[in-house]
C-alpha cells in the first residue's frame, strides 16, 4: 500500500496546481513547460562542458585558466542577464537595435506567459532558457585568446563584451521589434546571434592581443584528449536542448529539430575523419569530435525550418568549409586563433546561415519560409544582411572593447607569464602535482 502513496502525494500536490496554471487566462502548456525546462538545463550543461572540451585542447600549465574561462560566464551572465541582459535582449523594442529597461531585473517577468514570444511556457521560463545562450556564447570567444590573456581583464571583457555585441544582436535577430527579424531572417537556434558574433569576436580578438610565444615554433599540442572527448559528448548531448528548445514547444518541429541536429552533427564527424585519412592517413578523437563540433554549428540556425536531406547536406559541406579554414587559412595567415573558435563556430555559423536561406521550407516550420530551392531566392537577403550584421558588430565592438580596456589594465600576459602558466599566475592552482 504504501508504494502508492508517494505518487499519490506528488499528483495531489503539483498536478492541480499544474491545471491551474494552464487555465489562469493563459493558455500555459505542462507538456512544454517540461521540455522547455530540460532544455534550459541541458543548455546550461554546455558551459561546464566547453570548459573541459577547451581544457584539455591547452598545454597542462593553463588548463585551470582556460577551464576558469569558460565557467566564470556561468557566474558573471546569470547576474547580468538578470539585472539588464534579459531586457536589453528581448525587452520593448528601441529602434531596432536594443530592448529598453523595462524588463531590468526580472521586472513584470513571471509565471504568466508572454505571447509575443511563447503563449504555452511562463514568462520567466523563456527568459532563463535564453539565458543559457547568454552564458554559453562568451565562453565560445575565449577558444580565440586563451594561454595569453590575464583572468581580470577577461572577465571585464566579457561582461562588455555580452552588453555590447550579445545583446543588441540578440535582439535585432530574435526580439520582437528588431530590424533583421522584421526583414524575415531566420536564425532558429543562434547561428549568427551565437556562432558568427562569437567566432568573428574570437578571431579579432586573437589579432589585436596577438600570438602566444612560441606560436609555430613550440608545440602547442592539446595535453589531454579524454577532456576533449569528456567535454565534447557533453556539449553534443546539450546540443539536442540547444537546437530543439529553440521551438518552445513539445510540438512536430521539436522533434525535426532533433533529428536534423543528430544527422549533421554525425555526418559532419565522420566527413572530418575521411579528410583526416586522406591527408594525414590517421583517423583521430579530436578530428572525430571536431567533426562534429562543426556539424552542429552548422546545424543550428537551420534546425527547425530545414528537412533532414538538407540537415545531411549541411553536415557533408560545414567540416568541409571549417578544415578549409582551420588547417589552411589559419596557417596561411598567421593568426592565433588558439583553439579554432573563428574556424568552427564563425565558418561553420556563416555557412549555416546562408544554408538556411536556401533549404528552409514552411512544409517543416510554417512560422518560417520557402527559402531558394522552394522558389524563393529573396530569403537570402535578410540571411546575408543579417551575417554581415553579425560581422560588423562583433569585430567593431571588440576591437573598441580592448583597446579601451588596454589603457587602463593588462590585458597581455607578459613572456614570462606565459612561460610560468596562467594557472599559477592568475590562480595560484595547478591541475597537476607535476608540469
Amino acid at each position: 500500500m504504501r508504494k502508492y502513496l508517494l505518487p499519490a502525494f506528488l499528483g495531489a500536490c503539483f498536478l492541480p496546481g499544474m491545471a491551474m496554471a494552464a487555465d489562469e487566462g493563459s493558455r500555459l502548456n505542462g507538456a512544454d513547460m517540461a521540455y522547455m525546462a530540460i532544455s534550459t538545463l541541458l543548455v546550461l550543461i554546455m558551459t561546464p562542458a566547453l570548459a573541459f572540451f577547451y581544457g584539455g585542447l591547452v598545454r597542462r600549465k593553463n588548463t585551470i585558466n582556460t577551464i576558469m574561462m569558460s565557467m566564470v560566464c556561468l557566474a558573471i551572465f546569470t547576474v547580468q542577464w538578470f539585472v539588464y541582459g534579459y531586457s536589453l535582449s528581448f525587452g520593448p523594442d528601441v529602434g531596432g537595435i536594443i530592448g529598453n529597461l523595462d524588463w531590468a531585473f526580472f521586472h513584470d517577468v513571471g509565471m504568466a506567459a508572454n505571447p509575443d514570444y511563447s503563449e504555452t511556457i511562463p514568462h520567466i521560463l523563456f527568459a532563463l532558457f535564453q539565458m543559457a545562450f547568454a552564458i554559453l556564447t562568451p565562453a565560445i570567444v575565449s577558444g580565440g585568446i586563451v594561454e595569453r590573456t590575464r583572468f581580470p581583464a577577461y572577465c571585464i571583457f566579457i561582461l562588455l563584451w555580452g552588453t555590447l555585441v550579445y545583446d543588441p544582436m540578440c535582439h535585432m535577430v530574435w526580439g520582437v521589434g528588431g530590424f533583421i527579424r522584421n526583414m524575415g531572417a531566420l536564425d532558429f537556434a543562434g547561428g549568427t546571434v551565437i556562432h558568427v558574433t562569437s567566432g568573428f569576436s574570437a578571431l579579432t580578438a586573437a589579432i589585436l592581443i596577438g600570438r602566444r610565444k612560441g606560436y609555430g615554433i613550440l608545440s602547442l599540442r592539446p595535453h589531454n584528449i579524454p577532456y576533449v572527448c569528456l567535454g565534447g559528448s557533453f556539449l553534443w548531448l546539450g546540443w539536442f536542448g540547444f537546437n530543439s528548445g529553440a521551438g518552445l514547444s513539445a510540438n512536430d518541429v521539436m522533434t525535426q529539430a532533433l533529428a536534423n541536429t543528430g544527422i549533421a552533427s554525425c555526418t559532419a564527424g565522420l566527413v572530418w575523419i575521411v579528410i583526416e585519412e586522406i591527408i594525414h592517413k590517421k583517423m583521430t578523437a579530436l578530428g572525430l569530435m571536431t567533426g562534429i563540433l562543426t556539424g552542429l554549428v552548422g546545424i543550428t540556425p537551420a534546425a527547425g525550418f530545414v528537412d533532414a536531406g538538407a540537415a545531411f547536406f549541411i553536415g557533408i559541406t560545414t567540416p568541409l568549409i571549417c578544415y578549409f579554414f582551420v588547417s589552411f587559412v589559419k596557417s596561411r595567415l598567421g593568426y592565433d586563433d588558439s583553439l579554432d573558435a573563428f574556424g568552427c563556430h564563425g565558418m561553420g555559423g556563416v555557412w549555416g546561415a546562408l544554408m538556411t536561406g536556401i533549404f528552409c521550407t514552411k512544409t517543416i516550420n510554417d512560422a518560417g519560409a520557402d527559402g531558394l530551392l522552394y522558389g524563393n531566392p529573396g530569403q537570402l537577403i535578410p540571411q546575408v544582411t543579417g551575417i554581415v550584421t553579425g560581422i560588423i558588430v562583433a569585430v567593431v565592438m571588440t576591437t573598441l572593447i580592448i583597446k579601451v580596456l588596454g589603457i587602463f589594465m593588462k590585458v597581455r600576459a607578459t613572456a614570462s607569464e606565459e612561460a610560468q602558466g596562467l594557472d599559477l599566475i592568475d590562480h595560484g592552482e595547478r591541475a597537476y602535482n607535476k608540469l
